[in-house]
């Protein structure tokens, strides 16, 4: 899969290189932003980290990454990765830096991706598994299908289609992420923090809610590292996800973030992709991300005050220019629009206050009046038709929907809006909006197959 991801940026390369100045600028326009989702694959490349002294961290075998920490007398593991046969896999990249016993296993939170290779790790040594107490009622993060088979993670596109899935290279396309390795927590704590020594490592676990309300977050003082799960990742958070969850608890994110940034850690191994292995580094990283969450926090709050609509809000809210640039914070995974729309439906709920939107019409009887309003479907679809090869691709797949809404054997007009989709998809630079448009088209062009 890394391999195709390389191959595909190299494609691009020659073809731009053939296609000329004009073309180029072109083609590297309407692409570009495709061109640095395959970038980001490096994220994910096979590596294991020599953080510091005692501390290694396994990046690329799994969805997520799994932290060994030797101890004088033993091992701690903090995540355990998505599944037995990634974890297998980790176990024997680590080799003899792992030292038997385990002595402990610590989740940073539910997440399968992070849990679900507990059992390999622990093996025959009977670790103590450590998490919030918040995690033994969480749910997991499993929800992901939705209508005519969008999934956000991609996890049936072909190859050909699939480039990652934001904060990992894949979400179970290759082995399943599953629960058949996950051990229940055997010591929990409930407050804000936990000191503890395990295997002669002091360390503290710190409650860090944010993309998971039982988040904890790993420190080691005497090293200085900080174990973050996923509080901070290398792309903007994904605070309202494409998938189907509830809005992520953004406060609360802020508040875990300021705790993680007042520790001063040298070395961060966050929940996903690669480590920071400096100060400077880190301070900036943790800081950005802060800054970006609560920029966006704030001025959706100040806009919802002054009646402003989530559709106005959307076009309005934009990150300042230092942060929209920063490593940290480009849309890979979430993205600021989606973030804004959460934050209105949480602090507001649905209604944006315009009474026309009170008890509106339904998709079918808008779609019905619209169509009948341009002369009928054949107007509507030469109008969608005309669209689509103007590269207006939004608004070929919305004159689509209408005519769908009012027949949906409309195989014309689904034949647009699988094309429309595609080149919507194909343009992204956010994952899981580039696989909810492809699996989507993909599903809507086997069933028009199937009813020919």
């Amino acid at each position: 899969m890394q391999g195709s991801s390389i191959l595909k940026a190299g494609v691009i390369a020659a073809m731009i290189s053939i296609l000329g100045t004009t073309s180029s600028a072109l083609a590297e326009n309407a692409y570009a932003g495709r061109d640095k989702l395959i970038a980001h694959s490096d994220e994910f490349r096979e590596r294991i980290v020599e953080v510091t002294n005692g501390v290694y961290a396994a990046v690329g075998y799994s969805a997520s990454n799994v932290t060994l920490i030797q101890g004088s007398d033993g091992s701690i593991i903090v995540d355990t990765s998505a599944n037995p046969v990634d974890a297998k896999a980790i176990m024997a990249a680590f080799g003899e830096r792992l030292r038997h016993p385990v002595r402990a296993i610590i989740y940073t939170h539910n997440h399968p991706d992070h849990t679900g290779g507990a059992a390999v790790f622990a093996g025959k040594d009977k670790p103590v598994i450590y998490s919030h107490k918040l995690l033994l009622t969480a749910k997991p993060d499993t929800g992901r299908g939705r209508r005519d088979g969008g999934d956000a993670f991609g996890v049936t596109l072909p190859d050909e289609d699939f480039i990652n899935a934001g904060t990992q290279l894949e979400y179970g396309r290759t082995t399943p992420h599953t629960r058949d390795g996950f051990i229940a927590p055997t010591s929990t704590f409930e407050g804000a923090e936990e000191d503890l020594t395990i295997a002669g490592v002091p360390l503290k676990l710190i409650f860090t809610p944010g993309e998971a309300d039982e988040n904890i977050s790993v420190w080691l003082p005497d090293r200085k590292v900080l174990i973050a799960g996923d509080v901070l990742l290398k792309t903007f958070p994904n605070i309202a996800p494409l998938r189907g969850l509830p809005t992520r608890p953004v406060e609360k994110w802020i508040a875990s973030l300021d705790k993680l940034i007042a520790l001063g850690p040298e070395y961060v191994i966050p929940g996903h992709m690669g480590t920071i292995q400096n100060a400077a580094e880190a301070k900036d990283a943790l800081a950005a991300y802060r800054d970006g969450i609560k920029f966006v926090y704030d001025r959706t709050i100040e806009g919802l005050a002054k009646g402003m609509t989530p559709d106005e809000l959307v076009e309005e809210v934009k990150l300042p220019e230092k942060l929209a640039k920063h490593p940290y914070l480009q849309e890979f995974y979430g993205t600021v629009a989606w973030s804004v729309r959460g934050i209105y439906a949480q602090h507001a709920g649905w209604f944006d206050g315009n009474p026309t939107n009170i008890f509106p019409l339904t998709e079918i009887q808008r779609a019905e009046k619209l169509v009948a309003m341009v002369g009928g479907s054949d107007k509507m679809l030469k109008s969608a038709q005309k669209a689509l090869e103007g590269d207006d691709f939004q608004w070929a797949a919305e004159q689509a929907d209408y005519l769908l809404a009012v027949d949906p054997k409309n195989t014309v007009a689904l034949e647009v809006k699988i094309r429309a989709l595609r080149e919507l998809g194909e343009r992204q630079m956010n994952a899981t909006a580039r696989n909810y448009y492809l699996t989507v088209a993909n599903s809507l062009k086997k069933s028009l197959a199937s009813e020919r």
